[in-house]
């Protein structure tokens, strides 16, 4: 279909924060680590670890997460994900990180002695040195306890991001979570007390009974605790979420008035736009300086139930499903897992290398930075418009302009990320997800 087709569409068609997204992904005949991985670099890599617990499933999360475990589940999964990391050790053999993420689900659900325990085990399986990369973990506002930030902290931990989705309560109430603002603003005061370097506050515009106005309100309530950076989310209500079931989605939308009024404070607030979502703050710490690492082309290792690995030639999981008791049983089945199991893959998605290049495309071209003409032919020895031609159909639209060798989205552009994104998938990646069974 022809871009123009689309100009008077949503622009909220699909998030893209990876492609191919997991509802192309199917069974595999599994195959082992060692063999996976046997033409890929072991440096610069990207360790992801998934923490699939959380307090609360708010009414808009569609993330591979279960709400208050039993004890011993956590335990047993912690076990395996230990395991998991032999297996890795054992098949792959030394590996070089240069970032480190924790995310969920909430990985601060763990106590202070379980994220003790998670670190050790990285460090001793994968030779992990968390105090001399990158590291990310996410929080929640009743779980950013000075105990838990403590062990981020003394762990190296050097950005926290915490969802808070509004400071109002009627709108976080609405949204399916029960915090309060004193709560947030406790949880918020712990972990600049913690001393951590770059503070993310996520927010969400579209929530019920939001308004511009208040909005801004909660947006301005951000500022004031001047963090390193801002996620700005628009509101999606996808298939089993608590939302959905409350078939909420039918009032007027204001999503893109927000996210333009957001942008437009921000920007004058000294914020530096990335991409559609993420702004960064004057004062944010440069970690350019830091172990190099390129998502366009070193390789991603998630480990736990939920996590996504990536290899140039393909993206792998566990199982994937949204609805609570769907799972649970994949956490089961991943808890019940041998040393064997853990050591082969079984479940992704083979990316070919014309799928390597959209994916190349879609990552740059919705950054702020854009596309590199010459660095994609450096990647792939082809040129751009013969492989996609279609990218000159967002200069035709006015979304994206070409300078230098360097395609960029213009504010038009950037804010139709959501729906560039889902045009620029393969028919073959759209087809797999149209037909993905959700569960």
């Amino acid at each position: 279909m022809h871009l123009r087709e689309y100009a008077n569409a949503t622009p909220y068609m699909g998030y893209s924060y990876s492609y191919p997204h997991k509802s192309a992904y199917r069974q595999l005949a599994p195959r082992s680590l060692r063999e996976v991985w046997a033409s890929e670099s072991h440096e610069q890599l990207f360790l992801y670890l998934h923490i699939p617990f959380c307090e609360m499933r708010c009414g808009f999360c569609n993330l591979f997460t279960t709400t208050n475990p039993q004890a011993a589940v956590v335990q047993r999964y912690l076990a395996t994900l230990e395991l998991q990391m032999q297996a890795v050790h054992n098949e792959l053999g030394p590996l070089q990180f240069s970032r480190m993420a924790i995310g969920g689900g909430t990985p601060t659900y763990l106590d202070a002695a379980e994220l003790e325990q998670l670190f050790s085990m990285s460090q001793r399986w994968l030779g992990i040195d968390s105090r001399a990369i990158p590291l990310s973990v996410e929080t929640s506002p009743h779980t950013a306890t000075a105990d838990r930030m403590a062990v981020l902290r003394q762990a190296g931990v050097d950005r926290v991001s915490i969802g808070v989705q509004s400071f109002l309560d009627h709108e976080a109430h609405g949204a399916g979570r029960a915090q309060r603002r004193p709560e947030v603003e406790q949880a918020l005061t712990t972990i600049r007390t913690a001393q951590i370097p770059t503070l993310n506050i996520d927010l969400i515009y579209g929530l019920p009974n939001q308004s511009v106005a208040t909005w801004l309100e909660s947006l301005e309530i951000a500022l004031q605790w001047q963090p390193e950076e801002l996620y700005l989310y628009p509101l999606y209500v996808r298939p089993l979420t608590g939302l959905d079931r409350r078939g909420t989605g039918g009032e007027q939308d204001l999503r893109l008035e927000c996210y333009r009024v957001g942008r437009e404070r921000l920007l004058a607030a000294g914020y530096q736009q990335i991409s559609m979502r993420m702004f960064r703050a004057a004062h944010a710490p440069d970690d350019s300086q830091g172990p190099s690492y390129c998502c366009q082309t070193d390789g991603m290792l998630g480990l736990g139930a939920g996590a996504r690995s990536y290899t140039r030639a393909l993206h792998y999981s566990s199982d994937y499903a949204v609805g609570a008791s769907s799972v649970r049983q994949i956490i089961q089945s991943y808890n019940q897992r041998s040393l064997f199991d853990l050591s082969h893959v079984d479940y992704g998605c083979e990316v070919s290398s014309a799928e390597q290049r959209r994916r190349f495309v879609i990552q740059s071209l919705l950054q702020v930075s854009g596309l590199d003409v010459q660095a994609y032919r450096a990647q792939f020895g082809s040129e751009l418009l013969d492989d996609l031609g279609q990218i000159n159909e967002l200069l035709e639209c006015g979304w994206a302009e070409h300078h230098n060798g360097i395609y960029q989205l213009t504010a038009a552009g950037l804010e139709r990320s959501d729906l560039i994104g889902p045009w620029l998938y393969s028919p073959q990646i759209r087809q797999l997800s149209e037909e993905f069974i959700l569960r």
